[in-house]
């Protein structure tokens, strides 16, 4: 076993392989979009919803084994419709990783705002996905402020006309925070965001048949890491993740299958200049 993880580098072959390599507790997060059940069957050859939970556990033993006590795993999924109805595939995993030893600490909800529109003859188009937080104990690493939001238009009305509700609900009961107490908001120009993302899908697809969005692995290693920390992508395909942690100035580890997207990955870090972080 190795003491010190490859950083910085594009590695391929298998994740489960590949991690098995890693040392124990050296990576600070791991955000990743693995294949979806039976998606993607001509670039990763599918995995039938009923079998997927099988497949990924293995995955997510090596994840939780190479992840720090204070890291946080973020898994982008989505169910898939079999036979009318929703696969239950996603909740059996989430169910699945509990018994496994993580927590399911939070659920994020991928807002897609530029979805075109569909319609089925039982549905109408999919506009959102899960991200969901693993974490191995309640303790973890959080930098909250490095993802605020202007506060917007609706302050300047309603924290202007705040009623006694609004000023006598109770702080959070959860540690250091405003709870729902709106009058903490007063004065203030940014605001922490919920756990909905509203952002857009990618319109490039990079080379890739299903390319992330850059500002999804943005978000989030601003959220749970800090300049130097290493973020990990099991499924890299065409690098998006590698390509804006080394922006963000962090390490990180990409693992992917397929020889032809490991070398698209590599072309476009190439042209990567880190920024200076002013977190």
């Amino acid at each position: 076993m190795n003491t010190q993880p490859v950083s910085d580098a594009i590695l391929c072959g298998d994740c489960l392989a590949v991690m098995a390599g890693l040392p124990d507790e050296c990576v600070d997060l791991i955000v990743t979009s693995p294949p979806y059940a039976d998606n993607r069957k001509k670039t990763y050859g599918g995995i039938h919803p009923d079998e997927y939970v099988d497949w990924f556990m293995p995955r997510a033993e090596q994840m939780q084994r190479i992840l720090k006590p204070t890291g946080t795993f973020v898994l982008n999924i989505k169910e898939k419709v079999v036979e009318g109805e929703r696969h239950t595939y996603v909740l059996e995993l989430i169910l699945e990783m509990r018994r496994q030893g993580w927590l399911w600490t939070e659920e994020f909800v991928w807002h897609k705002r530029n979805s075109y529109p569909g319609k089925w003859s039982n549905r109408f188009r999919d506009s959102w996905e899960r991200c969901i937080q693993f974490n191995k104990q309640r303790q973890f690493q959080m930098n909250q402020d490095a993802v605020m939001v202007p506060m917007g238009d609706w302050a300047k009305s309603r924290l202007a006309r705040l009623s006694e509700t609004d000023q006598q609900r109770d702080e959070s009961k959860v540690g250091s925070g405003f709870g729902k107490n709106v009058s903490n908001w007063v004065g203030r120009d940014m605001a922490y965001p919920t756990n909905v993302l509203h952002f857009a899908t990618e319109c490039s697809n990079k080379g890739h048949s299903a390319a992330f969005p850059e500002v999804i692995p943005e978000w989030f290693i601003k959220l749970f890491t800090r300049p130097g920390d290493m973020v990990l992508d099991p499924f890299a395909g065409s690098g998006t993740t590698a390509v804006v942690a080394r922006r963000l100035r962090r390490h990180f580890i990409g693992i992917e299958i397929l020889p032809e997207y490991c070398a698209i990955a590599e072309q476009a870090l190439e042209s990567v200049q880190p920024y200076l972080i002013t977190e």
